[in-house]
Formats: C-alpha cells, structure tokens, sequence
C-alpha cells in the first residue's frame, strides 16, 4: 500500500499544474463510472467500456509522454550524478565528460545584452543530449564567445529568433524551437521566451538562461524553475553554482 501511495504521488506530482491532470482525473472518472456500471450488472455499457480500457495502455502512454519522458530524464540525470559508479567512466575520460563550458563569454554576452534589451535565450547542456532541439535551428559547431553570442541574438540577425544550445565549449546550434512549458500557474509576466526555458528544463537536465527584451533582466531556469532578475554580479557565480551543484 505504501508503494503504491508512493507511486500515486509521483504520478501527481509530473502532472500537476499541466493539462495531463485534467486527462487524469478524467480516467479517473471514467474508472468510477465502470464500477457503478459493473454494480448494476449493465453488461452491454461495461462491454463497451472494457473494450475501451483494453487499448488504454497505449492511450496513456501516448497522452502522458511528456510526463513519461520527464520522469525518465529526471532519473537518468539523477543515476549520472552518482559518484559511486558511473558507466560512462568506462568509456570516456574525466576530462571528456566535464569539457569546461565558457561561463565567463556566456557571463559577459547576457550583461551586454541586459543592457541593451536584446532579448536572448542560451541552452547549456548536461546530461541529456538536445540534438533533436539542435536539429530544428541551424547547427553551428562554432567556439563560444561573448561576441558570437551577441551577433546571434541581434535584432537584425538572422538568427535570432530562437535559442542557442551550447554543449560543452561550443555554440552547437542556433534558431533552436523548444517545448513550451504547459505550467498553468506561471506568472502572467513571463513571455514564450521564458516559457521555453521553462518547458526544455522540464523535459531535460539542461541549464536555461533568458535575457528579457522587454526589462533587460536575466534569468536562469533550471529542472523546471527559474531564478528571476539575477544581478550582473551574481550571474558567473550563479552559472557556476549550477553547473557544477551536481
């Protein structure tokens, strides 16, 4: 019983304040409309509802993949930060697997930024690849600078609109799509380019930082919650804290 509790309240708690709750508590309601059915021995309305719970395994997994893809993604990063035992020290180097991410170009482009509210979004990696994000922008494979990161962001810049996604030392892509976060108690304040943060650190490990067009304020998401109106002081500090939290 206190397993299954226990597995009720993850499933609560991937899908609370999203629209998959509204799915869930109507299965839920279609579960207790079955058993009044199967109380008053309606046998031609149960065999249409059996029918119907037969294809709901694969009903679920198809509306609940976020949620599902979520979950994992968050116990994969959690596995990964492991000190004990890690698989991938098998194959790869320290020095491979933690290749330094320019923190002060990434620090200095959001200041320039902020000051003049140009509005950006820059994607770190982690764990978890972002190739399938990478491959709806253009893939750039370029040396992470301050000044390549201002001429993407650029109002007149081609590139633009969209995010960056930086993996290890390198701007991997640029003009990235990401998934938007279905959070429906988000402040009203925060714009789609928020959102975006929100939904990719949602649905992966990687580290968001947003810089606002319309107030020049920075901020960072990370697993789904972001930290507003970090000062230009406590950015690099922040970045590292995150980066290296693990």
């Amino acid at each position: 019983m206190l397993f299954v509790a226990y597995l009720l309240y993850q499933l609560y708690t991937l899908t609370k304040d999203t629209i998959a709750i509204n799915i869930f508590i109507s299965i839920f309601g279609i579960f207790l409309f079955w058993l009044l059915v199967k109380a008053f021995n309606m046998e031609l309305t149960e065999t249409i509802l059996q029918q119907v719970f037969s294809i709901g395994t694969i009903a679920l997994v198809v509306l609940f993949q976020p949620e599902i893809r979520r979950f994992l993604v968050n116990l994969g990063a959690k596995y990964r930060t492991r000190k004990w035992f890690r698989i991938d020290k098998l194959f790869f180097s320290e020095n491979d697997m933690h290749t330094e991410v320019k923190i002060k170009s990434i620090t200095l482009a959001c200041i320039h930024m902020s000051e003049s509210k140009t509005g950006a979004l820059i994607v770190i990696t982690r764990a978890t690849p972002l190739d399938m994000y990478g491959e709806t922008g253009d893939i750039l494979n370029a040396n992470t600078s301050s000044r390549l990161l201002e001429n993407i962001f650029f109002k007149n810049s081609p590139l633009h609109d969209g995010a960056v996604i930086i993996l290890k030392d390198k701007i991997y892509a640029a003009r990235c799509i990401l998934p938007v976060s279905e959070n429906r108690s988000l402040p009203a304040n925060l714009g789609l380019r928020h959102r975006a943060a929100l939904g990719v650190t949602e649905n992966t490990d990687a580290l968001a930082v947003i810089v606002s067009e319309e107030t020049g304020h920075v901020s960072i998401a990370d697993h789904g919650v972001i930290n507003e109106k970090v000062s230009k002081n406590e950015l690099a500090q922040t970045l590292e804290r995150f980066l290296t939290k693990d």
